[in-house]
Protein backbone atom coordinates (compact mmCIF):
# COMPACT_ATOMS: atom_id res chain seq x y z
CA UNK A 1 0.00 0.00 0.00
CA UNK A 2 2.74 2.25 0.63
CA UNK A 3 2.45 5.61 2.64
CA UNK A 4 1.24 9.34 2.16
CA UNK A 5 2.88 11.75 4.80
CA UNK A 6 1.66 14.63 6.14
CA UNK A 7 4.29 17.17 7.86
CA UNK A 8 2.44 19.14 10.42
CA UNK A 9 2.74 21.93 13.16
CA UNK A 10 0.18 21.46 15.40
CA UNK A 11 -3.13 20.50 13.32
CA UNK A 12 -2.03 22.54 10.49
CA UNK A 13 -1.00 20.73 7.75
CA UNK A 14 2.50 22.34 5.82
CA UNK A 15 3.06 19.50 3.40
CA UNK A 16 1.78 16.05 2.26
CA UNK A 17 4.54 13.73 1.03
CA UNK A 18 2.96 10.68 -1.37
CA UNK A 19 6.14 8.34 -1.32
CA UNK A 20 6.84 6.35 -4.62
CA UNK A 21 5.34 3.30 -3.29
CA UNK A 22 1.75 4.42 -2.35
CA UNK A 23 -0.52 2.42 -4.17
CA UNK A 24 -4.57 1.93 -4.31
CA UNK A 25 -7.12 0.85 -6.65
CA UNK A 26 -8.96 3.79 -8.11
CA UNK A 27 -9.09 7.29 -7.53
CA UNK A 28 -7.89 8.57 -3.99
CA UNK A 29 -8.02 12.91 -3.16
CA UNK A 30 -4.77 13.08 -1.20
CA UNK A 31 -5.95 16.50 -0.40
CA UNK A 32 -9.55 18.42 1.05
CA UNK A 33 -11.37 19.83 -1.26
CA UNK A 34 -10.60 23.21 -0.24
CA UNK A 35 -7.41 23.05 -1.35
CA UNK A 36 -6.08 25.55 -4.04
CA UNK A 37 -4.02 22.65 -5.48
CA UNK A 38 -5.72 19.68 -5.76
CA UNK A 39 -3.94 16.27 -5.76
CA UNK A 40 -5.07 12.52 -6.31
CA UNK A 41 -3.69 9.29 -6.95
CA UNK A 42 -5.24 7.25 -9.62
CA UNK A 43 -4.68 3.66 -10.58
CA UNK A 44 -7.03 2.07 -13.30
CA UNK A 45 -6.91 -1.23 -14.67
CA UNK A 46 -6.42 -2.09 -18.74
CA UNK A 47 -9.05 -0.78 -20.49
CA UNK A 48 -10.67 1.74 -17.87
CA UNK A 49 -12.23 4.37 -20.01
CA UNK A 50 -12.48 7.62 -18.12
CA UNK A 51 -15.15 9.97 -19.81
CA UNK A 52 -13.96 12.31 -22.33
CA UNK A 53 -14.56 16.15 -20.60
CA UNK A 54 -13.96 19.97 -20.47
CA UNK A 55 -13.77 22.15 -17.63
CA UNK A 56 -16.25 24.95 -17.09
CA UNK A 57 -14.50 28.03 -16.48
CA UNK A 58 -15.11 28.75 -12.72
CA UNK A 59 -13.65 32.10 -11.12
CA UNK A 60 -11.04 30.96 -8.31
CA UNK A 61 -9.86 33.16 -5.51
CA UNK A 62 -6.35 31.84 -5.11
CA UNK A 63 -4.42 33.75 -2.07
CA UNK A 64 -1.62 31.71 -1.74
CA UNK A 65 0.50 29.64 -3.96
CA UNK A 66 0.98 25.44 -3.10
CA UNK A 67 3.75 24.01 -4.96
CA UNK A 68 4.09 20.16 -6.34
CA UNK A 69 7.01 18.56 -7.10
CA UNK A 70 7.52 15.03 -8.91
CA UNK A 71 10.79 13.91 -7.91
CA UNK A 72 11.92 12.36 -11.34
CA UNK A 73 16.06 11.41 -10.32
CA UNK A 74 17.65 11.66 -7.78
CA UNK A 75 17.63 12.88 -3.57
CA UNK A 76 16.57 16.01 -2.52
CA UNK A 77 16.21 17.23 1.27
CA UNK A 78 13.69 19.52 1.96
CA UNK A 79 13.78 21.79 5.12
CA UNK A 80 10.35 22.71 6.38
CA UNK A 81 9.52 25.66 8.47
CA UNK A 82 6.40 27.28 9.75
CA UNK A 83 4.90 30.55 8.92
CA UNK A 84 7.22 32.46 11.14
CA UNK A 85 10.14 30.92 9.42
CA UNK A 86 11.17 28.85 12.55
CA UNK A 87 12.64 25.31 11.39
CA UNK A 88 10.30 21.84 11.83
CA UNK A 89 12.14 19.60 10.34
CA UNK A 90 13.54 17.48 7.54
CA UNK A 91 13.07 15.25 5.07
CA UNK A 92 14.83 13.24 2.07
CA UNK A 93 12.56 13.01 -1.07
CA UNK A 94 13.60 10.19 -3.54
CA UNK A 95 12.73 9.43 -7.16
CA UNK A 96 9.33 8.68 -7.91
CA UNK A 97 8.01 10.80 -4.75
CA UNK A 98 5.54 13.62 -4.49
CA UNK A 99 5.29 16.74 -2.42
CA UNK A 100 2.95 18.98 -1.93
CA UNK A 101 3.53 21.92 -0.51
CA UNK A 102 0.53 23.34 1.75
CA UNK A 103 1.58 26.51 3.67
CA UNK A 104 4.77 27.47 5.63
CA UNK A 105 8.00 28.00 4.02
CA UNK A 106 10.36 25.45 2.51
CA UNK A 107 14.32 25.21 1.68
CA UNK A 108 15.82 22.43 -0.43
CA UNK A 109 19.23 20.77 -0.50
CA UNK A 110 20.59 18.58 -3.36
CA UNK A 111 22.09 15.13 -2.29
CA UNK A 112 22.03 13.94 -5.34
CA UNK A 113 21.76 15.30 -8.52
CA UNK A 114 17.70 15.95 -9.00
CA UNK A 115 15.79 16.03 -11.43
CA UNK A 116 12.20 17.32 -10.86
CA UNK A 117 9.04 18.69 -12.13
CA UNK A 118 7.37 21.75 -10.29
CA UNK A 119 3.42 22.49 -10.85
CA UNK A 120 1.83 25.88 -8.95
CA UNK A 121 -0.70 28.33 -9.86
CA UNK A 122 -0.01 31.05 -12.27
CA UNK A 123 0.44 33.65 -13.15
CA UNK A 124 3.77 33.87 -11.67
CA UNK A 125 4.03 37.54 -9.79
CA UNK A 126 8.21 37.36 -9.60
CA UNK A 127 9.24 39.26 -6.50
CA UNK A 128 5.90 39.47 -4.86
CA UNK A 129 5.54 35.55 -4.91
CA UNK A 130 7.62 34.93 -2.19
CA UNK A 131 10.01 36.03 0.66
CA UNK A 132 13.46 34.50 0.99
CA UNK A 133 15.12 34.23 4.36
CA UNK A 134 18.10 32.15 6.14
CA UNK A 135 17.39 28.86 6.24
CA UNK A 136 19.13 26.30 8.34
CA UNK A 137 22.58 24.57 7.71
CA UNK A 138 23.26 20.74 6.74
CA UNK A 139 24.35 20.62 10.30
CA UNK A 140 21.11 21.82 11.87
CA UNK A 141 18.90 19.42 9.43
CA UNK A 142 16.92 17.25 11.95
CA UNK A 143 15.75 14.84 9.78
CA UNK A 144 12.40 12.50 10.73
CA UNK A 145 12.64 8.91 10.23
CA UNK A 146 8.92 8.28 11.80
CA UNK A 147 5.83 8.54 9.60
CA UNK A 148 2.89 10.75 10.26
CA UNK A 149 0.34 9.11 8.32
CA UNK A 150 -3.28 11.01 7.72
Amino acid sequence: MGTVQFIKKKETIIAIIIKNNYSCEGVDFITPGDYSQQVAYMHHPTGKVIDAHLHNLVHRNVVMTQEVLFIKKGKLRVDFYDNYEDYLESTVLESGDVILLVSGGHGFTVLEEVEMIEVKQGPYSGDKDKVRFTGITDAEAMIKKEINEG
